[in-house]
């Protein structure tokens, strides 16, 4: 495939992504182009294909808004597998290219095994949201909007910065956010801790 029908692809499946976004209010814009960049960068880095991680990125959480909308967060990475399947079926892609993008989206929370070094930066990628000060503060603001105690608030960001330091499988990544990861898990350890 050249880099032509690359971009057209990257193109419809960005504007099917920001759609689903602006429908359903997540994943926040934040996260949606802090992944997207990550992906890029470590794409770069390792010398992957840079346009199958932009097609991955874009698609890992594409029903990520309608799943928590409808109370299904736990099926969201099937039903965003299922619409990348329905959204590449109107490509003329190669099994397995296909095959190599649904992994994307099925492998990143890093709990299936990935078939390629771009499935593997994906996931990689997605540990931005948590684990960058800007990721980490969208977080947290989206969490003050919601119907929570302040103590479920740093439970549930502790949670997820835990979750996504353990999916970090790229040593170049889990090195460079080491010392975010150290920072914020102390941030939340003293918010338990202190008593008002």
């Amino acid at each position: 495939m050249n880099n032509e029908e690359f971009k057209r692809i990257i193109k419809v499946v960005d504007r099917i992504a920001l759609s689903e976004i602006k429908q359903y209010g997540t994943p926040s814009l934040v996260f949606y182009n802090l992944t997207n960049k990550a992906g890029q960068k470590i794409a770069k880095k390792l010398n992957a294909d840079q346009n199958i991680v932009a097609i991955g990125t874009r698609l890992m959480d594409i029903k990520l808004g309608q799943a928590f909308k409808e109370d299904r967060l736990k099926d969201h990475i099937k039903m965003s597998s299922d619409k990348t399947i329905e959204i590449l079926n109107n490509f003329k892609i190669s099994e397995k290219l296909s095959k190599i993008i649904v992994n994307c989206v099925e492998a990143h929370h890093g709990t299936v095994k990935y078939y390629s070094l771009e499935s593997e930066i994906c996931a990689n990628a997605d540990c931005y949201k948590f684990l960058t000060p800007l990721g980490f503060v969208d977080f947290l603001v989206s969490l003050g909007k919601r119907d929570m105690t302040l103590k479920e608030i740093v439970d549930w960001c502790d949670s997820k910065v835990e979750e996504k330091w353990n999916t970090l499988s790229l040593k170049v990544i889990k090195k460079e956010l080491e010392q975010n990861y150290l920072n914020f898990k102390n941030i939340l350890k003293s918010a338990n801790n202190d008593k008002i």
